[in-house]
Order: structure tokens, then sequence, then C-alpha cells
């Protein structure tokens, strides 16, 4: 069965903050929206992020959907200990192009075990063409400093 998606409001473009990862934060992401059950990241279209074609290359969509999507599932309070996870799996749908002035990212998780969770993202253009989508598949790091042990260190 699979769920239905109840997306809130996008947050305009432009009203967002540094990522906390170094990797996003070159590229020039921001994240705009982070919740317990959602999380949106917004990068500027330039001509530095396109391809041959001056079509945003799909490499940045993937990292804009796994992003997004890892972030969905690892919300922590402000003075909680930080949640991570890796990517196991990412499938790509890629769905049109285009050129505009905002990627928008957008992600929320589906389900969520004690290790693992699973995510659904999109990427959209100006928030009104659906670039591409995603579904992920992520596995919680658990940290020694959290006082619990990897099972393969």
């Amino acid at each position: 069965m699979q769920q239905s998606f109840s997306w809130p409001p996008l947050t305009p473009p432009g009203n967002a903050g540094p990522s906390q990862n170094p990797y996003l934060d070159w590229l020039g992401v921001r994240l705009a929206a982070w919740t317990d059950n959602y999380a949106e990241m917004h990068l500027r279209w330039t001509p530095q992020i396109t391809n041959r074609s001056s079509r945003v290359h799909g490499g940045v969509i993937c990292t804009l959907l796994d992003s997004v999507a890892g972030y969905s599932g690892c919300f922590s309070p402000e003075g909680e200990p930080p949640i991570h996870a890796v990517t196991l799996a990412l499938t790509t749908q890629f769905l049109d192009s285009g050129s505009g002035e905002w990627l928008i990212a957008r992600a929320q998780p589906e389900k969520r075990g004690s290790t693992v969770f699973f995510a659904r993202a999109e990427v959209w253009l100006d928030g009104d063409r659906l670039l591409a989508s995603a579904s992920g598949t992520f596995k919680y790091i658990r940290h020694k400093s959290a006082g619990i042990r990897p099972r393969n260190p």
C-alpha cells in the first residue's frame, strides 16, 4: 500500500540557511525547512550546475534528492545529539528538465525502523515543474560517543 503525502507549503526561496554539511554549503544548497517529518533544501539555478545541454546536471539533482531525503529522517531538536545516516539505496526518476531560478528539494520519511528508514523526495524547478523524484533507504549511524557500539567497526 502506497502512502499518500501531504506536503507542506514550499518555503519561499531565499529564506534558508546553511545545511551543516560542508559539501552542500560549498555547492550553494541552503536548508529551508527541517522538522521531524519534513526537509526542504534550495539551490539557486546557475550556469555552474548545468551540463553541456545547459540543463541542470543529473548529479546535482541526485545530490539534492539524496541529501534532502536523508535529512528528512534525521531531525533532532536543538540541544539533542545530532542524528546521522548513510544512504543504502536511492532510486531516482528524472521526469523533466528546464531552466529557471530555483531548485527546490523536499522529502518526507515513509517508514522508520530502529536501524533504517525509508524516504521519498522530489526536486522542483521554481516550485511549479517537477524535475525528479526518488525513493531512498538510509541506515542510522550509531556513534560511539552516544554510548552505542557499531556492529562492524
